[in-house]
């Protein structure tokens, strides 16, 4: 069975190195139901709204099984919300998502799986470890980011539900590791309702392959 294990939003905003001066990225665990909305989680917020947040950007989930993973490799713990992800989940390899399944999380909240978590370097100031936008990436297990379909509450312990697996199977994974120009096409050519982000993505590898 597929669940949230945890509901992490911003706790407060912290000074950051970086152009903005702070960062949100210290989210942590809230207990109790969180109404989710199009441009994400009640309460939460993003400092650096040029490249963080937005409607395809909305909710960024990443696995308890990827967070185990690093847990071993890093020899440290990684709870929930130190990479900054909004919800934690079990059961669901969420590398092997497909760009644009839809999920349905609890009784209402309907979410769509938009593009991978690139790292950045807040990202890497937060987590104190030298190469570390290198390294996150070349894991192969970015996370993901989701639109929301429809509006509803999260808590822990709510199951996830697939509703809908895209038959092009472009997955979050193969979008992280970059685009072939198959895949893109295949992604550009399903007949979804892509979310803009994931369609200027494909529309970029097919550039790339052109040249």
């Amino acid at each position: 069975m597929s669940v949230v294990t945890a509901v992490c939003r911003v706790d407060h905003l912290r000074p950051d190195s970086g152009t903005i001066g702070v960062t949100a990225i210290d989210k942590r665990p809230v207990a109790g139901a969180v109404r989710v909305r199009p441009l994400g989680l009640y309460a939460d917020v993003q400092a650096d709204r040029k490249h963080h947040g937005g409607e395809d950007q909305a909710v960024y989930v990443y696995a308890d099984e990827d967070a185990a993973y690093f847990a071993e490799q890093l020899d440290r713990p990684v709870p929930p919300g130190l990479f900054g992800e909004n919800l934690r989940t079990t059961g669901i390899d969420v590398t092997g998502l497909v760009l644009g399944e839809r999920w349905r999380i609890g009784a209402t909240l309907e979410l769509e799986v938009t593009i991978p978590r690139t790292p950045c370097g807040t990202f890497a100031r937060r987590m104190g470890i030298d190469r570390w936008v290198k390294r996150f990436a070349e894991e192969g297990r970015p996370g993901a980011y989701f639109r929301v379909r429809r509006s509803g509450s999260v808590a822990a312990g709510d199951a996830v539900t697939v509703l809908e697996r895209p038959e092009h199977g472009v997955t979050i994974g193969q979008m992280a590791a970059g685009l072939t120009a198959e895949q893109a096409r295949a992604v550009l050519a399903s007949g979804d309702r892509l979310a803009p982000k994931v369609v200027r993505e494909a529309q970029l590898a097919l550039r790339r392959a052109a040249v």
